[in-house]
């Protein structure tokens, strides 16, 4: 269990979950987290199992060694310069706010303190993120840290910042894309003669089964997909009808298209 102290700065629902998964995983004891939010009524949970919840950042900040900002894009210039002054040498400083560099962030801050930006997903409410990480004025030792700590919360990927806007479609946008896949799944299984809860189940855990495939083995979809299309079987016919109607296409350029608007 670590002994860092940790601030995350926005009890939102990111924020919360990153303090529960923490909490869950046993990376760190309650006592050593503490979240802010303007109206903290929404964290009496947190609080309730020792985190230390209130409305000053700065306190915070003073407080720990490790400084999450999971707040609003919009917010992230009036809070960075407010922590600013409080910020040390021997802060990590992590954000997890969509669309702000780590340069814009130095540029607040004016200060070379290790700085890290990560994207994860909402599966990080139950320790199943995807989480990208890129850095700034980093140590071997800080580096491994937000490693492990965001490793308690799922997996996770190290990538050039350039591609931050590309991990935030592929990875975190990504996860509507296959909710609505799952959807249209459960009401062709509805069509088909299951009720909605059955269908769902099934959808749901064929998913996370194709998922795990991946995961697990390593191996492409494709190799997979050649498993279970016997010559003249349904799954083929399947395959090659939604193939028809354009289904890896309109994936294709829905990816782009998100790409391209984040980059607006």
């Amino acid at each position: 269990m670590q002994t860092k102290k940790i601030a995350i700065i926005g009890g939102g629902n990111l924020g919360t979950a990153i303090a529960q998964g923490l909490i869950q995983s046993e990376f760190i004891a309650p006592q050593l987290i503490s979240i802010t939010k303007r109206n903290t009524h929404t964290l009496v949970g947190l609080a309730s199992i020792g985190v230390n919840v209130g409305s000053d950042n700065i306190s915070a900040v003073q407080q720990s060694e490790v400084v999450i900002l999971a707040i609003k894009p919009f917010q992230i210039k009036e809070v960075l310069e407010q922590i600013s002054p409080v910020l040390q040498s021997h802060h990590l400083l992590i954000s997890v706010v969509t669309g702000v560099s780590l340069d814009e962030m130095k540029t607040v801050i004016q200060k070379d303190i290790p700085l890290f930006r990560a994207m994860p997903n909402t599966a990080i409410a139950i320790q199943e993120s995807i989480t990208c990480i890129s850095s700034l004025f980093t140590s071997e030792d800080d580096n491994k840290y937000v490693q492990r700590l965001f490793s308690n919360l799922g997996k996770i990927a190290l990538i050039d910042e350039k591609l931050m806007n590309a991990a935030t479609v592929l990875g975190a946008c990504g996860t509507a894309y296959a909710m609505r896949y799952i959807r249209a799944n459960i009401q062709g299984g509805i069509e088909i003669g299951f009720d909605a809860a059955t269908a769902s189940l099934i959808a749901a855990q064929t998913v996370k089964g194709a998922a795990e495939l991946l995961l697990t083995t390593h191996t492409h979809p494709e190799q997979e997909i050649d498993k279970v299309t016997t010559p003249k079987g349904c799954t083929i016919a399947g395959l090659n009808e939604m193939e028809h109607q354009g289904f890896s296409s309109s994936l294709i350029k829905g990816i782009v298209a998100s790409y391209n608007k984040i980059g607006s």
